[in-house]
């Protein structure tokens, strides 16, 4: 048995076929990680859903910002971006089943030396912080008043963290961070504007994986969502967004040796957007 953590696949179902092919992936066998990102700007998010909806248990996905904003579109309480390729999600026969089993997937997956999570962690979150964290917006999203969770969702504020944040806030601020964030500053605070490069962060700010005295160290935390960063693997981060929707490679790392799958992706983004 192996498990495959696999980079942000964003509607490129053609990619994922020949990344599954590239390493002889078997369902009884092997696992999939994905790590959020599953639809949007790509050409089939959904037959991307339903591959790995249909894989059960062979596969675990954490939800990224793109999965956010199609609950949010599908309520009603998001408008779509010129740059969406959702509508064959949305017209789906299947639509409403496909978007509950979205709703049932986590923030964050921890297992062994491993954490999962779509953007990144705060600094003053230890793991079992951030597992508790995550698991207050999954009730939210699986509980009676998801929708309603869904209509706060949108907003920079707060762009901080603090324990005593309440509500709608609190619930903001850790999808802000865990499905948003690149950059943050040494207390917490969350920088959402800028999306370059990491060496483009601002004064005072940091890639939230090189925030001093970050205190989730104690494991290596795999992400995605930002492309410009780039294919990053070191002892305590595996970062897989290499822009496959952008043209780049669908990126996967088996857990157990840290060895390297890539296919090239052809350019698949939304042209103007």
């Amino acid at each position: 048995m192996a498990t495959y953590a696999i980079g942000d696949v964003q509607g490129c179902a053609n990619a994922l076929h020949h990344l599954l092919e590239s390493f002889a992936f078997e369902r009884a066998r092997d696992r999939l990680w994905f790590v959020g990102d599953l639809v949007n700007r790509g050409p089939d998010s959904l037959a991307t859903l339903r591959l790995v909806r249909d894989l059960g248990d062979a596969a675990v996905t954490v939800l990224g910002n793109h999965d956010f904003h199609l609950l949010a579109v599908a309520a009603g309480h998001a408008k779509k971006h010129r740059s969406d390729t959702l509508d064959a999600v949305l017209d789906a026969p299947d639509r409403e089943e496909l978007l509950a089993w979205l709703r049932q997937r986590p923030m964050l997956h921890v297992e062994g030396k491993w954490a999962m999570v779509h953007a990144g962690l705060l600094p003053q979150w230890t793991i079992g912080k951030a597992a508790q964290l995550a698991r207050e917006v999954e009730a939210a999203l699986r509980g009676e008043d998801w929708s309603e969770f869904l209509a706060t969702l949108y907003g920079d504020r707060p762009d901080s963290w603090n324990e005593n944040l309440r509500g709608a806030d609190r619930l903001r601020a850790i999808v802000n961070a865990m499905a948003r964030m690149r950059f943050c500053s040494a207390d917490g605070t969350i920088e959402l504007r800028t999306k370059g490069e990491s060496a483009n962060a601002p004064r005072g700010f940091f890639p939230w994986f090189d925030a001093p005295g970050r205190a989730n160290r104690s494991h290596t935390i795999v992400c995605g969502h930002w492309s410009t960063l780039g294919l990053k693997m070191r002892p305590d981060l595996l970062a897989l967004d290499s822009g496959c929707v952008w043209g780049g490679r669908l990126s996967a790392v088996r857990l157990e040796d840290e060895k390297l799958f890539q296919v090239p992706c052809a350019q698949c983004q939304v042209p103007g957007a």
